[in-house]
């Protein structure tokens, strides 16, 4: 039988949770990943040498990866702050970002580096050169760069893309592989992660918006299970679908995952960042004025002090919704 096939838009630390889950089942997995990412090693990498920013793309690729684990382990290893030269780098973005130069650009790089790692399914950078995020705050102020944004902690009202400032099309477009697999997905996967940072900046490349909106695919949102600093301070479930709406200027969300289970405090009190972050409040009412489907159960997998989604449970619910 043909393997249902589920493409997953994102970034950060929340992708490779759903795609480690789905690993483990007989799909054809796409991974759509964004780079627009300018903070960290990948930031570093990103202004030193001009290539997009590996960070998201390396976890991707850990995720998916058939590779032994000593492999895996190399691959994700990060050097320690006292070593001045190599200082906060792990071996997978200079590895990727060397693969950029050789093969004259992300995309090819990373289609080669998947075949070195004996990559189960497709991964894709949303683009294949490098991504500037904008933002506008509700008091019409605006910041370019995605670490800044958050830094901001004002209210954002909406993002858009644009390549470097460089470049002589400002226009952002995805390769043809990605609205391909887009176009003939059975299921779109938004999230979990960063709203405005990880899964809006996807959305926000114009070929890609237009595919979410053509596709006959059920599209599906993982909403975050805590708040954001700086990003989606008190948003409600309904808000976060809200903002994805309204940046595509349609209501394209079929379906949203939201967690019901309740965070024990202490555990939220340890992550709060000074109470400023809390759990996601469930707003059932303006949800169902939204007329999408809605299903609720506990998603949590708390590990040690931290919070996370359980991919295995969110898995078995997108399962469920393809049948």
């Amino acid at each position: 039988m043909k393997k249902p096939r589920i493409v997953v838009i994102g970034g950060g630390t929340g992708l490779p949770v759903v795609l480690q889950a789905l690993h483990k089942q007989n799909v054809d997995i796409t991974a759509i990943v964004t780079v627009a990412d300018d903070g960290g090693s990948s930031g570093i990498i990103r202004n030193y040498i001009n290539v997009v920013p590996p960070g998201d793309i390396r976890n991707v690729i850990c995720s998916l990866s058939d590779s032994p684990d000593v492999v895996k382990d190399v691959f994700q290893y990060r050097f320690n702050d006292d070593d001045d030269f190599f200082s906060g780098h792990a071996i997978g973005n200079l590895i990727i970002a060397a693969l950029t130069e050789m093969k004259d650009g992300i995309f090819n790089a990373v289609q080669e580096l998947s075949e070195l790692m004996k990559i189960d399914g497709h991964i894709y950078p949303v683009s294949n050169e490098p991504l500037l995020l904008h933002a506008r705050f509700t008091d019409n102020s605006e910041i370019v760069g995605e670490s800044k944004i958050t830094e901001a902690h004002k209210i954002i009202d909406h993002v858009w893309i644009t390549k470097q400032e460089d470049a002589k099309d400002k226009v952002a477009k995805a390769v043809p592989e990605v609205i391909d697999a887009i176009m003939h997905a059975d299921m779109i996967v938004l999230g979990p992660g960063s709203l405005f940072t990880s899964i809006l900046p996807n959305l926000m490349v114009k070929n890609v918006g237009d595919a979410i909106l053509q596709t006959k695919a059920e599209i599906v949102y993982i909403c975050n299970i805590m708040t954001q600093l700086g990003e989606t301070d008190n948003f409600t479930d309904a808000d976060h679908v809200m903002a994805l709406n309204d940046h595509l200027n349609e209501s394209f969300i079929d379906t949203v995952l939201v967690n019901n289970y309740k965070i024990p405090d202490d555990i939220i009190d340890k992550n709060s960042a000074g109470n400023k972050i809390i759990q996601v409040t469930h707003d059932d009412l303006a949800l169902s004025k939204l007329k999408i489907k809605v299903i609720e159960d506990d998603f949590i997998n708390v590990k040690g002090n931290s919070v996370y989604h359980d991919g295995d449970k969110i898995v078995n619910k997108l399962l469920n919704l393809l049948k």
